[in-house]
């Protein structure tokens, strides 16, 4: 009988249930995923057949038997390939491989001096090449690689903007793409990082949260039902740029007010350097006088903190959303900045709106956005049902 082109789209699509079905229980038995997902036992021993034979499902031995013969049990084959995560920070570029479970193989974090499109484009490459260099083999070898850009990232992954490093309207995936001969996904880096607070760390057990990207500004990145609201532009997530003091200071947009005037890395440092000159110019060296007993950056801590529950309290108000959580740089004066920021979100937002949102920083720490970066050609090929087994060189 012939198959015809429904069938096999049928059949593609059920194979990606059964793998998603095993990622997400294993270990578990061909019986139970047919119990699950609601297809015939012998449908289901052939997907299963199939993903065996590309190596991304693995047989693991007998479970436990509920009367009759002991089943076999799946697992999913997290080794069967890499994926590589890089942030383009406004200091730093940060590589990540991980596996297909998003587990760090590897890491690397290089200095950047020169923001132009060719020198940051040709230290990615470089960086990626040394990471790549050696790895264990495996049947897929590296599968591709997501980027995460602080800046406007349209729905052909061109970079129409990112200030902070000059850029304007540059094909970032294109110029790599060239050398790497990989599959390249580009998106803005708080896109990104909600990705990965909501596959890896905060946001794993939700299905609505904000991601807020806090270093030189703030960004978020926004998921409802499980997916990123992306906007009719692909360019929602602009929370930094809310007004929260008509009069305060000039912000790089050209408003005055903005809420990364405020609440942002760049704007305690700005404030650090008011009070402490060059003798201060990290969050770690403001930590450091917290820890030294130091009453004015206590004081900062908590300005700060007051200023970000105030626009954190807008978004519990506008969205109401499951989780709210807090990333990059700042989140490393997490403990310093909770009690001012929540005693703010208290005072500021509906009482009926907060009831059931957490705040949290992130459990990623710095390394939300490489990590869902990396998720980015990790869940397109796995998409890809049909996917054969390639020989590693």
């Amino acid at each position: 009988m012939k198959i015809t082109g429904d069938q096999q789209l049928i059949k593609k699509m059920n194979k990606g249930i059964v793998l998603d079905t095993i990622r997400q229980k294993q270990p578990l038995s061909r019986a139970d995923i047919s119990a699950a997902i609601g297809l015939n036992k012998a449908t289901v021993s052939s997907l299963v057949a199939e993903l065996i034979d590309t190596q991304l499902v693995t047989e693991i031995g007998p479970g436990e038997s509920s009367g009759g013969r002991k089943p076999t049990l799946l697992l999913f084959n997290k080794q069967a390939g890499y994926a590589v995560g890089v942030d383009i920070r406004v200091h730093d570029l940060l590589v990540v491989i991980v596996d297909l479970e998003g587990h760090i193989i590897r890491e690397q974090s290089t200095p950047l001096a020169d923001y132009t499109t060719e020198s940051v484009t040709n230290q990615i490459k470089s960086t990626i090449s040394k990471i790549c260099v050696d790895l264990p083999a495996t049947p897929y070898g590296v599968i591709g690689i997501g980027i995460g850009v602080p800046g406007l990232v349209d729905e052909t992954q061109q970079v129409v903007s990112a200030p902070n490093l000059g850029w304007n309207n540059f094909d970032l995936a294109g110029h790599l793409q060239q050398e790497l001969a990989l599959p390249i996904y580009i998106d803005n880096e708080a896109n990104a990082g909600a990705i990965g607070e909501k596959l890896y760390g905060a946001g794993l057990h939700t299905s609505d949260l904000v991601y807020l990207s806090i270093g030189v500004g703030i960004g978020s990145g926004i998921v409802v039902g499980g997916q990123l609201y992306r906007g009719t532009s692909n360019f929602s997530g602009e929370v930094g740029h809310m007004t929260i003091a008509e009069n305060g200071p000039l912000c790089r947009c050209g408003n005055h007010g903005c809420w990364e005037t405020l609440a942002s890395e760049k704007a305690l440092l700005d404030q650090a350097a008011a009070i402490w000159g060059e003798q201060v110019s990290t969050i770690e060296e403001v930590l450091a006088k917290v820890e030294e007993g130091n009453s004015q950056a206590v004081t900062l801590l908590n300005e700060i903190g007051t200023q970000l529950g105030i626009g954190l309290a807008n978004l519990v108000n506008i969205l109401n959303p499951e989780m709210i959580v807090i990333g990059n740089r700042l989140s490393l004066a997490g403990k310093q900045l909770e009690q001012a920021m929540l005693h703010s979100i208290k005072n500021r937002s509906l009482s009926y709106h907060r009831k059931k949102t957490q705040v949290e920083f992130a459990k990623l720490g710095i390394r939300s956005t490489a990590l869902g970066a990396a998720s980015m050609p990790i869940t397109a090929f796995l998409a890809d049902s049909d996917v054969s087994v390639q020989a590693e060189a």
